[in-house]
């Protein structure tokens, strides 16, 4: 149905750079990725993660006695938060600094691999800070290399070129994007993830929701982008659920997971626009707001706002959560309204006001989802005129449920 819409004269990128070691039992491939580390002559590193993630997923238990057995020098720094900030960032590059380290490997969920991927660089560019970089004052060409071991089943960050970090003077939650970030190995093992937390489990697998719903839906959009989304789309609406009832369930935590480093594929060669540029500003603005919960109460509108220049592709890829969509702008509501009833069965009820933002905000908001650095990119590439009024009715149709 869609197909006829593409545009194929936009000559796309195919992007999937990062050698990800996929599956059950992928933690023990550390082993040989300490090996070619030290077959480049690098044998001092740094952890990147937070003080629960590298323990009680079991990971490190894996990883220290290879350390040791082949004899790496390593330091941790384990104080990044969710909605990581510039200031930890300066501090793991400062620890990383002192302690001679040559690479960087991060374990968690985004928060922890975004801040790696920031160490990185800034290890490669002492001179600069975390705010230079999230404020584009500078564009790195080089960065330490990344090892990204994976604990959540939302961002697809291990296996893309983004990272994201707060600047929590000026309110601000830009992303960068770079080659010289792409992970050089990652680790997605389903068996790191069965600690995770129903809120937490349900919160990353509605982020990769959002990654493909705007990458099948931006200017750049392509057919491979379109098809990781739907099929995305069909694991989550298929597997969440029996996450939930069952955490411990390898075979549907696998499938989640998979759905989400195909959604981080399909984002990296796809893009971003709305969802995430709107919520960045609401977890900026208040740092505790777990960013798939911000995208959560955004979705329903901006799905509603973009579905009369995108119908033929949203009808094809929410068919499972919305059956029986013709593709015609008609439609917006219905979809709206039916993304919306999805996310309440799974117990994600919350919208704006429910968080403490009222119609007062929405001014605020939209200011700085059009002046946040970074942010403006991505308004770029929505599929609908991105201006400061279209951006307020989102906000303004996120404060309270669609279908009431």
């Amino acid at each position: 149905m869609w197909e006829s819409k593409m545009d194929i004269y936009n000559v796309f990128e195919l992007r999937c750079k990062t050698t990800c070691y996929f599956g059950v039992g992928a933690i023990k491939k550390i082993s040989d990725i300490l090996d070619n580390l030290k077959a480049q002559g690098i044998d001092n590193v740094i952890f990147v993660t937070d003080k629960i993630a590298y323990k009680v997923t079991g990971a490190w238990d894996v990883i220290e006695p290879e350390l040791k057995a082949k004899g790496f020098k390593y330091v941790i720094y384990e104080d990044v938060s969710p909605n990581p900030t510039t200031a930890q960032i300066n501090e793991a590059t400062k620890l990383g600094l002192q302690n001679g380290a040559q690479a960087v490997i991060g374990i968690g969920g985004g928060s922890p691999i975004d801040t790696a991927k920031s160490v990185a660089i800034l290890l490669e560019y002492p001179e600069k800070t975390a705010e230079e970089l999230y404020e584009g004052l500078f564009t790195p060409e080089k960065a330490k290399p990344i090892i990204a071991i994976n604990t959540t089943h939302g961002t697809g960050t291990e296996v893309d070129r983004f990272a994201v970090a707060s600047i929590l003077e000026k309110e601000y939650k830009p992303a960068i994007a770079y080659d010289c970030i792409y992970p050089l190995y990652a680790i997605d093992d389903p068996q790191l993830m069965v600690t995770l937390p129903k809120g937490q489990t349900v919160f990353t697998s509605i982020d990769a929701v959002n990654h493909v719903t705007e990458a099948a839906t931006t200017l750049v959009a392509s057919p491979y982008s379109v098809l990781l989304a739907k099929e995305t789309i069909r694991l989550i609406t298929r597997y969440l659920p029996q996450a939930i009832a069952h955490p411990d369930d390898l075979t549907a935590r696998y499938y989640l997971l998979y759905a989400s480093a195909i959604a981080g594929i399909s984002f990296d060669n796809g893009m971003l626009h709305f969802t995430h540029a709107l919520e960045h500003p609401l977890s900026a603005v208040k740092p505790d707001l777990a960013h798939g919960l911000g995208l959560a109460m955004l979705l329903p509108a901006v799905v509603k706002h973009i579905y009369i220049a995108k119908p033929e592709v949203l009808a094809d890829i929410y068919e499972p959560i919305v059956p029986g969509l013709k593709g015609v702008p008609g439609e917006a509501e219905k979809i709206a309204a039916g993304i919306e009833k999805w996310l309440f069965n799974l117990g994600v009820t919350e919208k704006l006001e429910d968080m403490g933002f009222t119609e007062n905000d929405v001014e605020k908001l939209t200011k700085l989802a059009l002046e946040t650095p970074s942010l403006g990119l991505l308004l770029s590439m929505a599929p609908i005129k991105a201006d400061e009024k279209t951006i307020a009715s989102i906000y303004r149709d996120s404060l309270k449920p669609i279908s009431r």
